[in-house]
């Protein structure tokens, strides 16, 4: 046969390889998909990203299936799937804002700007600080002035240290010079049993705690979002309370470093699309988390800013890496 003309089917089936794609992004997918959720089933992430796992099956031609991996804040199912899974899109988790700050909180090699592809935004949090119907304190300037004048006295619980739950606590203890005690837990119905049981005397955390609220058994003192939430309106923001600060902590997806753009985009447009069917605007409106769509690209951007921003306050809070 013609070596010449060899040297030129070769060359010719390269090309068309390069042009279709890799067979990776063809075939993708052709299994389920395993969505890894890092905090605790029944809580508000867990409730909303199941809602979009449903809505986004029939646009991405298979199942997904949600794993809840809790542990370090929200960290450690992230930080599994980084370091363990395949960049073949078939393991992707939630990425919370905790992931951002790990470098800074513990001594890692892991860099969550380089070490994950990240697909798109999705939303944020509705956070707030409950204490039970009979609590002494009716209003958050009650309970601010009893944590003045009683360091270290009251307690509060949320998912764990290192949240953002956590550190606007520190931040709100550092503007208005008071001490109070930081209890970690797995998720929001641990915190809110130990609070219910009197176990401690407060909790912050995202609106998992709505249907207690609602029912009368916690009292809802104050809102960390920027305007006053639809379901509770007569409760103030922080910066009505005379704190200039909001706190919603965003989120979105990402997989493992290393992933096919090509598969990016078709878990983006599948997600995407999930994120408009009126069953998932319905279940995040119910619990009161507002939609935060970024595209692949904006998304990494943020996350690049973010990262930054992080690594700031945590030097400003005295926090060094463990």
């Amino acid at each position: 046969m013609n070596r010449s003309f060899v040297r030129h089917a070769l060359a010719g089936a390269g090309l068309l390889l390069l042009s279709s794609g890799s067979p990776q992004a063809q075939d993708f997918p052709s299994r389920p998909v395993t969505l890894i959720v890092p905090f605790a089933a029944g809580g508000t992430t867990d409730i909303g990203l199941r809602a979009l796992a449903a809505a986004t099956e029939k646009h991405l031609g298979q199942s997904i299936v949600v794993e809840n991996r809790t542990g370090a804040g929200g960290v450690l199912g992230p930080l599994q799937m980084a370091t363990s899974a395949k960049p073949d899109g078939y393991t992707i988790a939630q990425i919370p804002i905790t992931v951002f700050r790990y470098p800074f909180t513990r001594k890692t090699t892991f860099d969550p700007i380089n070490d994950l592809s990240y697909i798109l935004s999705l939303s944020g949090y509705t956070f707030g600080i409950v204490v039970k119907k009979d609590a002494p304190w009716a209003t958050f300037q009650d309970l601010l002035a009893d944590a003045k004048a009683n360091p270290g006295k009251i307690s509060y619980g949320t998912p764990g240290a290192g949240t953002t739950l956590h550190l606007t606590m520190e931040q709100l203890a550092k503007e208005r010079g008071i001490k109070w005690t930081h209890v970690p837990f797995r998720g929001t119905s641990e915190s809110t049993n130990a609070l219910l049981g009197g176990h401690i005397g407060a909790v912050a955390d995202a609106s998992g705690w709505a249907p207690l609220v609602n029912g009368g058994q916690l009292r809802l003192l104050v809102i960390w979002t920027d305007k006053r939430a639809k379901s509770w309106p007569s409760v103030p923001t922080l910066k009505e309370a005379g704190i200039a600060m909001v706190s919603n902590s965003p989120f979105g997806l990402a997989g493992p470093k290393g992933m096919d753009p090509k598969v990016v985009k078709i878990l983006h447009d599948a997600f995407k699309k999930g994120m408009e069917e009126p069953a998932y605007v319905e279940t995040i409106a119910r619990i009161d988390q507002e939609p935060f769509y970024l595209n692949t690209e904006d998304y990494r951007a943020f996350v690049t800013r973010t990262v930054a921003e992080q690594k700031q306050l945590m030097e400003e809070l005295g926090f060094k890496p463990e």
